[in-house]
């Protein structure tokens, strides 16, 4: 393995026996004693490549129940891998689960100690480093009562000041700064990013798109113990919250419909929608600030002129924007054998990264009547961490300034 890669797994799977049954914990335990075939299992991970390099800062997302968690577990050997091999270099800490290696009878002192000499402080250096162990720490006279005693919030900080004590080549951690006060956290992450600027790795499981696309620079989304997609921070990310948004809506019966429009007889029909010139029903992928190009193609009978309309909407339903060729008084030309197309471009795209819709509307010459429907999805991409639909136009100014 190269100095470089601190993380290397290949072909990783991890099964559980089914042991729902006293019976089945028996078959199971005997099955590995006698080396006879286990009992049914659950794959939990299945076909794992991966590589962390050093000086990487990757973060690991995906639905709970995607095996997140039980990745991290065989990375650190808490558990052994069913398939596949994996192979660390360079020191490791790991915050995996809240007072996990702490004795609950003892005091947070002694656990401290018994931590550190696991962690390998060498003699005299837990010493020496105790007393900003405890600073960062700040629980106060509850370093010497029980851990038992403690609050979930209280043990992180334990925890997590021994680590920031050691800087670790790597640095592993599920969902642990979701625990805590907000000072707290904001002390955590200011640590994580002069530990990432010092050269240190990050392996980050968070469910929060911000703080992945805050202090990562990669990410990998699993699915289904299955990797579906690593790379860029802010395109994983955002594929995996769009294709979220899209289950939502799916399951909230907000999916695309179309109309009956264009059966033979109706007066309007929609013959062809595009975007960015794209006509299928596969999403489009747009980067924020480019243009978006919406295109209807309606045909009609008896050379009539149809009125198009559009509207843009996130996955979920919520309206965005919308306009017809009539509101807009735009130029509509019908060829002879009945086709009339239109075309309007959204430059500089505001939208924020996200799912969205559009949907493209046929209507009666009057602009009154809605003849057909149909609906086409698109995907805005973009590096900015940002909230909600729109980039509104805004700027910070010193509130103490003259003028």
């Amino acid at each position: 393995m190269s100095e470089a890669v601190l993380v290397s797994l290949r072909g990783v799977a991890k099964r559980f026996p089914r042991v729902s049954r006293r019976s089945d914990r028996a078959r199971a335990l005997l099955g590995l004693l006698t080396g006879r075939s286990l009992p049914p299992a659950t794959t939990v991970l299945e076909g794992i490549d991966l590589e962390v390099r050093r000086g990487e800062s990757l973060g690991l997302i995906g639905e709970n129940g995607a095996g997140k968690s039980t990745l991290l577990k065989v990375l650190t050997g808490v558990l052994a891998p069913t398939e596949g091999e994996v192979r660390l270099s360079g020191s490791v800490a790991a915050l995996l689960e809240l007072g996990a290696g702490f004795h609950p009878e003892f005091s947070g002192r002694d656990n401290l100690r018994m931590a550190a000499a696991l962690m390998g402080f060498a003699p005299g250096e837990l010493e020496a480093r105790e007393p900003d162990i405890l600073a960062f720490a700040d629980i106060g006279r509850y370093i010497d009562e029980p851990v038992k005693h403690y609050s979930s919030g209280m043990v992180v900080r334990l925890g997590f000041a021994l680590v920031a004590a050691r800087r670790p080549d790597l640095l592993i951690t599920d969902e642990i700064l979701a625990v805590g006060d907000e000072a707290f956290q904001r002390k955590c992450i200011r640590w994580i990013e002069d530990y990432l600027d010092g050269g240190g790795t990050l392996l980050l499981v968070s469910h929060s798109m911000y703080q992945v696309q805050k202090l990562c620079r990669h990410a990998v989304w699993l699915e289904r113990g299955r990797i579906r997609a690593s790379g860029d921070v802010y395109e994983v990310t955002q594929d995996y919250l769009a294709a979220q948004e899209r289950r939502i809506a799916r399951e909230a019966g907000l999916a695309p419909k179309e109309s009956a429009g264009t059966l033979a007889g109706v007066e309007f029909s929609l013959s062809a929608v595009r975007i960015n010139g794209n006509d299928g029903e596969a999403p489009v992928y747009v980067a924020r600030g480019d243009t978006l190009a919406i295109e209807l193609d309606v045909r009609t009978r008896e050379g009539r002129t149809p009125v198009a309309a559009f509207g843009i909407v996130r996955a979920d339903g919520t309206p965005v924007f919308g306009t017809t060729s009539e509101i807009d008084a735009a130029v509509v030309r019908v060829t002879a054998d009945g086709l009339a197309r239109f075309r309007v471009e959204l430059p500089d795209l505001a939208l924020l990264p996200g799912a969205y819709s559009v949907r493209f509307h046929a209507l009666d010459t009057e602009g009154l009547r809605i003849f057909d429907t149909l609906e086409r999805g698109f995907v805005v991409r973009g590096h900015t961490r940002e909230l909600g639909v729109v980039r509104l136009a805004h700027r910070w100014v010193d509130p103490d300034a003259g003028g």
